[in-house]
């Protein structure tokens, strides 16, 4: 329910927007009514262990009165021997310390069987085994020149339905790689394999000629930043949100780095700079402008392989413009792996790979893949019009 609840009113925009709100009510409804019988069914097995054991304990003391008082009044004769008063009174506290241990458990029934449920779904969490994990020979390694390596992949979320299909290309150190293609063709699930979030069915990933099931994992991903299409910023200030793991950075280095990705551009205008406050997830900035800071991140701890996943999906054309020369910059760092549909942030790759279906199409720079005149050139003058019918509409408004 507490998810529920949590989900829908983070998306509670949404909701109002398509009209959902009587909908999501009827389910809220429903899933109260269950909560409701769930809570129903625990009371009732409480309110009936309780109330037995209290009965039990009075009938056990009505016992041992009734027939104490008979013996020891009367003078009749328990099991043929007299039953005396110290007799009587040591067989009370008996009861009571034998029955306050179960009253106690009664009272604490209720939270058992919370405990129980909650131990129940931290033990599942427990025995799951990671889906990727080091091998015996896997090796540390301190740096990373940045070449890699596709020979042959074959890779399934689902046994049989395969997402990449016999990939194979290879990346230099310092080159810039672009990948693009329909949804659902592979481009992420790439950059998710270089980073060895998943093991291959088939084939082989080599970072600088070293299959990467014989790197350490921590180490492997040490070396590697990535940009993601939804920037999640931390509670805090911008300068914490930049510097994040590493300690003693001087303000120096946190402003070169921004400058570097022209994040000062709007930080310097913030009435607190550096320490002008993140909220929730960021959310007093713009899209342009985390996406911004997430590339001063990425600089600001000089990974050997830079990662962008569709960083500039959701930008503005003025942002776009600035995350552009980011870019040309950011080829002298290292390694870059882009993907993107926005053709127009990739013109300047060494190389693109357009993929469809899990397969490579096509492979060249942009002029190369332009004078072949295939899907590439297809999808680039298709952009391209769309880009100059917004540039028209944009004026004539």
């Amino acid at each position: 329910m507490n998810t529920y609840l949590s989900e829908n009113l983070s998306g509670i925009k949404i909701i109002q927007i398509f009209n959902q709100e009587d909908r999501k009510m009827e389910d809220f409804l429903q899933k109260s009514k269950e909560l409701q019988r769930a809570k129903r069914d625990r009371m009732l097995v409480f309110g009936i262990f309780r109330p037995m054991v209290y009965m039990l304990f009075i009938s056990a003391n009505l016992c041992l009165f009734y027939f104490g008082s008979k013996s020891s009044i009367l003078g009749q004769p328990f099991f043929g021997k007299i039953i005396t008063s110290e007799v009587i009174v040591a067989f009370y506290m008996y009861i009571s310390r034998f029955f306050n241990p179960i009253q106690a458990l009664a009272e604490q029934f209720d939270m058992l069987q919370k405990s129980f449920a909650s131990a129940e779904k931290i033990f599942t969490i427990l025995d799951m085994k990671p889906q990727v994990a080091d091998s015996e020979d896997a090796v540390e390694i301190k740096e990373i020149h940045g070449e890699i390596e596709f020979k042959n992949v074959w890779f399934a979320y689902t046994p049989g339905e395969w997402v990449l299909k016999d990939v194979s290309f290879h990346v230099q150190p310092r080159q810039t790689v672009a990948f693009v293609g329909s949804t659902g063709s592979g481009k992420s699930t790439i950059l998710s394999l270089i980073c060895r979030n998943y093991d291959i069915q088939k084939g082989q990933i080599l970072i600088d000629g070293v299959d990467i099931k014989k790197i350490k994992i921590s180490s492997l991903r040490k070396h590697f930043g990535q940009m993601l299409q939804d920037v999640f910023l931390f509670a805090g200030n911008i300068r914490d949100n930049i510097v994040l793991r590493e300690e003693n950075v001087p303000d120096e280095k946190v402003w070169e780095a921004c400058h570097y990705v022209n994040a000062d551009s709007f930080i310097k205008k913030l009435d607190n700079g550096l320490d002008e406050v993140v909220r929730e997830r960021g959310n007093n900035f713009s899209a342009g402008q985390r996406q911004l800071l997430s590339f001063a991140r990425t600089i600001l701890h000089k990974p050997s392989v830079m990662i962008l996943d569709e960083a500039t999906a959701n930008i503005d054309t003025e942002t776009e413009l600035l995350i552009q020369d980011s870019l040309e910059k950011m080829k002298n760092i290292g390694t870059m792996l882009i993907v993107a549909h926005r053709l127009s942030t990739i013109q300047h790759a060494d190389n693109i790979i357009l993929l469809s279906h899990g397969e490579i199409l096509e492979k060249g720079n942009h002029q190369q893949l332009l004078q072949k005149r295939g899907k590439y050139y297809q999808l680039y003058t298709l952009q391209y019009q769309k880009q100059q019918i917004q540039k028209v509409y944009e004026k004539s408004v």
